[in-house]
Order: structure tokens, then sequence, then C-alpha cells
């Protein structure tokens, strides 16, 4: 299991889940073609700021994609359908 940084793009990573071997899913270019595999998602918060972001990372927790929520559980409820290849297991952030 690959843990993250404490912070991902400047925001803190409050719970987090890793796919393991087999990516959550994948982000597709227009054409198609494979863009990059998403191995970890992060529902993080900035500093003052009310908003929650479900960040998509790839293998070394690089932010590939985000989303801006309103919730923790809206983060957690409304993940896409590419990113549930494997069902996400959320952790506390510690």
């Amino acid at each position: 299991m690959s843990k993250p940084p404490q912070e991902i793009d400047g925001a803190k990573v409050l719970e987090w889940a890793w796919s393991g071997e087999k990516p959550f899913g994948v982000i597709r270019y227009e054409t198609g073609e494979v863009a990059t595999k998403i191995f970890g998602l992060a529902i993080c918060q900035y500093e003052d700021s009310e908003a929650f972001y479900r960040f998509s990372c790839d293998f070394n927790w690089e932010k590939e994609q985000d989303s801006v929520c309103g919730s923790i559980a809206e983060a957690k409820d409304n993940l896409p359908n590419q990113y549930k290849d494997i069902k996400a297991q959320w952790k506390k952030y510690e």
C-alpha cells in the first residue's frame, strides 16, 4: 500500500484510497488511448477553503485530475465510473 504525502498540490490530505497493483481506472485521450492510470484517490482541502477536492492520482501520487465537492461524503459517493474498476477502501490520513 502506498500512503500519499501529507499534502497534494498544496492541499491537506484528509482521506485516501490506494488501488494496489491494478489501477482504479484510467484517463484517456480523445483518441481512446490511455493517458495515465489512476492508482490513488485523495480527498483534500486547501487552507482557508470550505470546499473539498477529490484528486485522482497516478502511481506516484501526482495529481492528474480533480473534482470540487461540497463534502467528504459527496467526494466518495460521486466517484466517476471510470475509477470503479477496483472498489475504493477509504482511510483517514494519520
